[in-house]
């Protein structure tokens, strides 16, 4: 477990010439991280179920003169093989490259006690919080593999840390989701090219924390924004050689 990169100063260029897949992007931390790496020079792919929302993330990009960002919507929750594969051939028909990924999205259907989820909704967490990133990640290996240095970001959590009732299948995929990264980056060892590591984001005004604590003062939380230096530092060179790690907002 490592502290949150607070002082960590980001160089304006830092991801100049890189192309970074961003999932859920649509909203909350997903559009602070899109937003962010465009700023310091990345190419950014908008993923998201909500084409709407993943337009208004392309025109403040475009709003603010960067590089011009792709969309490419899809229901994680029914996804297939093919789906992921269809994203990695296209990113790779229309740029050529892929040198990280963030893995935001995230499916949260509301706090309850495990004999009162069903297993429709028990996969549908399993699926879009543990077997999509999964999925994505494979499809886009051949991709990551030939960049010079990619990195993979894992949105854990803090009921993955440390379970609590009425977290449910959501904290048992997240759970999952950080043995799956530290697989991965076990199996990557022997490649200095490829990292992956995992951000528990903690407590942030966020939809996601709206559906959880309906009740809290928002004026007093942090905002997506705050958290941006950690997302930097992770998907960018300065952490290189850096994997296998959890890092706590």
């Amino acid at each position: 477990m490592m502290n949150e990169l607070e002082s960590y100063l980001a160089p304006d260029d830092l991801l100049k010439n890189r192309v970074i897949l961003i999932t859920g992007a649509g909203q909350g931390l997903g559009r602070a991280a899109a937003l962010a790496y465009a700023k310091h020079g990345a190419t950014v792919i908008l993923h998201g179920r909500k084409v709407k929302k993943l337009e208004q993330v392309y025109d403040e990009i475009e709003a603010i003169g960067k590089a011009q960002a792709l969309i490419y919507p899809l229901d994680l929750e029914r996804a297939e093989d093919k789906d992921f594969l269809i994203i990695a051939e296209a990113i790779a028909e229309q740029l050529g490259r892929l040198d990280g990924i963030l893995h935001n999205a995230a499916l949260l259907t509301g706090l309850s006690p495990l004999d009162h989820q069903t297993v429709a909704q028990f996969r549908a967490l399993l699926q879009v919080n543990l077997i999509a990133p999964f999925a994505l990640t494979k499809a886009c290996l051949p991709l990551l593999k030939n960049s010079p240095d990619a990195s993979v970001i894992m949105t854990s959590s803090s009921h993955a840390l440390k379970p609590t009732a009425y977290w449910g299948g959501f904290a048992v995929a997240k759970s999952g989701l950080d043995t799956l990264m530290k697989i991965q980056a076990d199996e990557w060892e022997l490649m200095p090219n490829l990292r992956i590591n995992s951000i528990v984001p903690g407590v942030v005004n966020s939809p996601q924390r709206v559906i959880t604590h309906p009740g809290e003062i928002k004026q007093t939380m942090r905002h997506p924004e705050d958290l941006m230096s950690t997302y930097l530092y992770l998907i960018g060179p300065d952490s290189k050689g850096v994997s296998g790690q959890t890092f706590l907002c």
